[in-house]
């Protein structure tokens, strides 16, 4: 991946780097929200200490509830709550049974919302403690659906918006957000929402969803998490129509215009944070995402995860797989149906690994792997039916935006020459996935391994039951920040996405391979973060971009101390 964006950006590498940058990796911890502070008495202090009405205001930390007697003497919120006091754990029990009585997914989602705007701590200890049961609703596929309706359900801001009408100020506007120490940031401009297309404005549901889960999984504190949504315009005529749309009413403004607003960003969100922010590019158009990624990857730390979170992600499902059809990755045959940012990104890396492995030069492991877009092959083949019978690949991978295309002919094509054909079905939402897990397990007579991007339920075919993977990014994100922010790392490196991947594929335990599982339960996703922080921030030191010296001794238990806990402070 690098190579390409080298050519993109005439040779130059993210290790070319200038003496200029500082020593030492993170921010202090203000509010006592890392692990290793849990024991910690801590003053809730915002401006000056909170106390009263305004702190059972503050969602930072509002407890209600589970304020002692203690607490609502000393902060006088005698009166303010009724006599009961209840523990976090009460808490969590009655609002997981609430959230559980809705029927429509989107009620969760605004149910959710409406806590963490509330009461921080007990949205992560309920995201923590159930988090295959909530990920698809503060996720894939519900935000889907939340970014398209954003505006009719917009209660009060969740982040930053920069638009045009901010263009030579956008140094002040980030001064407006309240927290100053800033780790990472997530920011997009609304073209290319999951499957979705062009929401504007409204895409802002994506950066506060996966900084959600940044925090939830990866242990980023919620206070150094800044959700941005950068307003050039739609292309949406529905929602440029809509009375309750709330971006600019206007075209989607291109090249110059366009550039500069982000070169002014990007130089706003370094002059203001530091060298050692990560910023990651979240659903952007094809276009502006690899130049972005090239333009800015020699001199910021930036990730976007819709070409490196998905190449890692999908890397580490193909090498556990490996475990269950045998072989190398260098002997397998690759077919991508969608030549987009994570068809691109995940077929470049996927070459990496093999070249790493194999020492061949990446031109010639490419020579693995072939791309079909929506308009056929990228070489002279008209259908996906007939590429599959042509290349016979072992590997079929979907990232076209466009359900359905894996049809009953083509799983039957990949089954008639693979004894366990490997089949990814990674659109999303649910909706846009090339097959469901049913169809994959059913045409290829259950001998199919099966991963998707949004969760499918699992399948019962000929009285065995299946249970698809989920080749979700959240499994590489979270972890991948946690690294870069413990290292102080200043750049993104190819080897970090591989030792991401690797550090994934490891997570995969016998028990989950007898299932059919290429990836590891999200049940155990913290320890999994942990471990994929570790592997990150280490090849950060051996780069010589890690900026945290000394290097900590354990990294794992290192990451581990960091990450943020949701349970309840003690107050003064």
């Amino acid at each position: 991946m690098e190579s390409a964006l080298r050519a993109i950006r005439d040779g130059d590498s993210v290790l070319d780097l200038s003496p200029r940058s500082t020593v030492g990796g993170g921010v202090e911890d203000i509010y006592g929200e890392d692990r290793a502070t849990e024991d910690q008495l801590v003053t809730p202090w915002n401006f000056s200490v909170a106390s009263g009405y305004s702190l059972l205001r503050d969602p930072q930390f509002n407890k209600g509830l589970a304020f002692t007697e203690k607490e609502r003497d000393a902060h006088y919120l005698r009166g303010l709550l009724p006599p009961t006091v209840f523990s976090q754990q009460l808490q969590e029990k009655k609002l997981m049974h609430n959230i559980r009585q809705y029927q429509v997914p989107l009620q969760k989602y605004t149910s959710l919302m409406e806590l963490q705007e509330r009461n921080e701590r007990l949205f992560y200890k309920l995201l923590i403690d159930n988090v295959e049961e909530l990920l698809p609703i503060v996720y894939t596929p519900t935000v889907g659906e939340a970014c398209q309706k954003y505006g009719s359900i917009f209660k009060r801001p969740q982040g930053l918006y920069i638009s045009l009408k901010e263009k030579g100020k956008i140094l002040e506007v980030l001064k407006n957000w309240p927290e100053r120490s800033i780790q990472v940031i997530v920011v997009t401009d609304g073209e290319r929402i999951l499957g979705l297309g062009d929401l504007g404005c409204q895409g802002m549901g994506i950066p506060v969803g996966k900084l959600s889960l940044y925090t939830a999984l990866g242990g980023v504190r919620p206070s150094a998490c800044l959700p941005i949504t950068i307003d050039v315009g739609t292309n949406n005529e529905t929602l440029l129509k809509d009375d309750f749309y709330i971006g600019l009413r206007r075209k989607r403004a291109t090249g110059q215009e366009y550039s500069e607003l982000l070169h002014e960003f990007m130089c706003a969100v370094k002059q203001n944070y530091g060298e050692k922010v990560l910023i990651q590019f979240e659903d952007f158009a094809n276009h502006n995402a690899f130049d972005l990624l090239a333009k800015y990857g020699t001199t910021h730390l930036v990730f976007n995860d819709d070409i490196q979170g998905t190449a890692s992600v999908v890397l580490a499902g193909l090498v556990a797989a490996l475990k269950l059809i045998g072989g190398t990755l260098a002997e397998n045959t690759f077919l991508f149906l969608g030549a987009g940012e994570a068809g691109t990104g995940i077929a470049e890396l996927i070459a990496l690994e093999i070249s790493k492995q194999t020492k061949a030069p990446i031109e010639e492991t490419r020579k693995k792997i072939w791309l079909v877009d929506s308009k056929g092959l990228i070489e002279p083949v008209s259908t996906l039916l007939e590429a599959v019978k042509i290349i016979k690949p072992t590997v079929l991978i979907g990232t076209s935006g466009k359900g359905q295309t894996f049809t009953k002919e083509v799983v039957e094509a990949m089954a008639s020459f693979n004894d366990k054909p490997l089949i990814l079905a990674l659109s999303n939402p649910t909706s846009q996935a090339e097959c469901t897990a049913e169809q994959a397990y059913t045409w290829s007579q259950g001998r199919a391994i099966f991963a998707s991007g949004s969760p499918f339920d699992p399948v019962e075919y000929n009285g065995k039951v299946y249970v698809p993977g989920q080749a979700n990014n959240c499994y590489i994100f979270p972890g991948f920040g946690l690294g870069l922010v413990i290292s102080g790392a200043i750049r993104v490196h190819d080897d970090m996405l591989l030792a991401a991947s690797e550090a994934l594929a490891k997570q995969v335990t016998e028990e989950n391979y007898k299932k059919g599982l290429i990836y590891p339960p999200f049940a155990n996703i913290r320890k999994i973060s942990a471990n994929i922080a570790a592997s990150v921030a280490a090849k950060a030191y051996e780069l010589g971009l890690a900026t945290r010296l000394p290097r900590p001794e354990n990294l794992v238990k290192y990451a581990e101390s960091c990450m943020y806990t949701p349970v309840y402070r003690n107050y003064r």
